[in-house]
């Protein structure tokens, strides 16, 4: 399984970025796919997740109306659209997959994880 994360940069305040993640190397259809990121001294953390098949979503209360996750099957793509940036938002952003067992946030669940692209807001 690979994953390859993209999309990351620079953005001031307010702005938005759309992350996208490749997947590849099996077929996703009953897995989860997750957004973490983990910013400079801190733990990861979850940001959000969707289930391949259904598209059912899971937020972090700290991005809940700003971010959007969605995937394009077709593309075996997932993508995570982030508006209303805040500096608190920057990190290096992961993608990272699992089987669905019903959870998304669990970040030891994910045995799948790409490389992180990094996002930077400034104030």
């Amino acid at each position: 399984v690979q994953l390859q994360a993209s999309g990351g940069g620079w953005v001031q305040a307010g702005g938005s970025l759309k992350l996208s993640c490749a997947a590849s190397g099996r077929s996703f259809s009953n897995y989860v796919m997750g957004w973490f990121r983990q910013a400079p001294g801190k733990e990861r953390e979850f940001v959000a997740g969707i289930s391949w098949n259904l598209g059912r979503t899971d937020y972090a209360d700290s991005v809940k109306g700003r971010f959007t996750i969605s995937r394009d099957k077709s593309k075996n793509t997932v993508y995570l659209q982030m508006n209303t940036l805040k500096p608190e938002d920057t990190a290096v952003y992961y993608c990272a997959s699992k089987l669905n067992d019903g959870t998304y946030s669990r970040i030891s669940a994910y045995n799948y994880w790409g490389q992180g692209t990094q996002v930077t807001v400034s104030s």
